[in-house]
C-alpha cells in the first residue's frame, strides 16, 4: 500500500490503525491495518518505506487523516536466554499522528 492508497482507505474509514514498528538499526517501517490485515506501507519505488523517527513518520503521514496511531518494539524475550517459558509480549504504545511540539 502506498500512501495515495493509504489516504483513500483512511477517507474511506477502511483503516483500523496504523503502527509504527521499530526495526534493528534505528529505522521504523510504517503499517496500515485494513479489516484486521497489516498492509506495510510503500515508497515511491514499491520497496517498504522506511522512516528514521516518529517525527519522519509524522512527516510523512501529515496528510493522511487523523487516525490511531502505535509505536511498536517487539518482544525481546525471544533473544534473551532462558526467557521462553514466558510469554512474548510486544509494547504497544498510543502516540499522536501530529505532533506535540
Amino acid at each position: 500500500m502506498n500512501l495515495h492508497q493509504l489516504n483513500t482507505e483512511a477517507r474511506a474509514g477502511h483503516v483500523d490503525e496504523l503502527n509504527l514498528i521499530a526495526i534493528e538499526g534505528g529505522d521504523y517501517l510504517i503499517e496500515a491495518r485494513v479489516k484486521g490485515h497489516a498492509h506495510p506501507l510503500s515508497d515511491t519505488r514499491g520497496e517498504r518505506m522506511r522512516v528514521r523517527s516518529v517525527e519522519d513518520a509524522r512527516e510523512r503521514l501529515k496528510g493522511i487523516p487523523m487516525l490511531s496511531m502505535h509505536l511498536v518494539h517487539w518482544s525481546v524475550q525471544d533473544e534473551m536466554c532462558g526467557m521462553s517459558s514466558h510469554p512474548e509480549e510486544d509494547l504497544k504504545v498510543p502516540i499522536s499522528q501530529r505532533s506535540a511540539w
